[in-house]
């Protein structure tokens, strides 16, 4: 199975370079890379050229989304206290990890990076009536982010190929909550519907620590609890093996390339429980997955790899 933790290369020499607008997609290399593969700089203005055509980005969907109406809540539809926002089979999204993010996109959900954005940013996207997911690592250490110091070097572990990036010990749970924890404050804080918490399938790559299924499971279901504790609707992402066991404490999925390594069927246990399956293509055309991912209610669109502001969705 390919890893599934890529990270851009070029992220740690702009944060050198003191380039602020440096995004930083937590997806794994397209089928057929190998860790290491340097992909193309993300672009922060301008849209690239489309692999087979136009892109839609501003003002445009796959699914329309209405602004906000007068007393609603900020998604545009009102929200019980106590109650956390739980996205459907289906509905159309945009993910961008690239900065500034284009809200322009006529989307009800948008996936974009926890450190690169600000309340103002999520604030400007529930006034459109979004949901805004909260993208952050959390089985990597990545030490351009603020919070690198707060791990111990007891629970770094080999690279994963990515300059500056870690494989985090996740069987060390005491060490590792609070700080996970201080980071899903920062979704809270900033106004975040949900997380994509990224990197939870260590146990299948080559971490420099023992992990196994057990201790992955512990983990995930450590972070959905912390999540939900928050009032947070939380996404899986990728960990395919183990969406039977984990999509009772999950509210959707972040997937990539399902249809690329044959895995699609795997994700259908959350259509069944109502969930919403948010999934990407980066090499295959959209006339190849389109048709299966309609029919699984999936919400799909092909990405460039930088995952920059242009989408191809189904």
């Amino acid at each position: 199975m390919a890893s599934r933790a890529g990270r851009w290369l070029v992220c740690g020499a702009l944060a050198a370079a003191m380039v602020t607008s440096c995004g930083s997609p937590g997806h794994r290399p397209p089928s057929g890379a190998q860790n290491g593969t340097k992909p193309p700089i993300a672009s922060t203005g301008g849209v690239s050229p489309p692999p087979s055509g136009p892109p839609t980005v501003a003002g445009s969907s796959g699914a329309a989304s209405s602004p906000a109406s007068p007393g609603a809540g900020h998604s545009g539809v009102p929200v019980r206290p106590g109650h956390r926002w739980m996205p459907t089979p289906g509905e159309a999204w945009q993910w961008q990890l690239t900065t500034p993010v284009d809200t322009s996109v006529n989307v009800p959900v948008y996936d974009i990076d926890l450190f690169e954005n600000s309340a103002a940013v999520v604030s400007r996207l529930h006034a459109l009536g979004r949901h805004v997911i909260c993208y952050v690592s959390v089985g990597s250490a990545e030490s351009f982010r603020p919070d690198y110091a707060s791990l111990p070097a007891s629970v770094l572990g080999k690279s994963n190929g990515w300059p500056g990036e870690r494989w985090l010990d996740i069987r060390e749970l005491p060490v590792l909550e609070p700080i996970m924890a201080a980071r899903l404050d920062q979704c809270r804080a900033k106004g975040f519907d949900a997380v994509e918490p990224d990197n939870v399938d260590g146990y299948t790559n080559a971490t420099g620590f023992p992990l196994t299924a057990a201790d992955q499971l512990a983990y995930n279901r450590m972070i959905a609890r912390l999540a939900h504790e928050r009032g947070l609707s939380v996404g899986l992402k990728n960990d395919v093996e183990q969406v039977g066991q984990l999509v009772g404490d999950f509210d959707f999925t972040v997937n990539e390339e399902c249809y690329a390594f044959d895995e699609c069927a795997m994700l259908r246990p959350f259509i069944a429980a109502g969930k919403a399956v948010f999934h990407v293509e980066y090499n295959e055309a959209t006339s190849a997955f389109c048709p299966q991912s309609r029919a699984y209610r999936f919400s799909s669109m092909k990405k460039n790899l930088d995952l920059d502001a242009a989408r191809w969705p189904c």
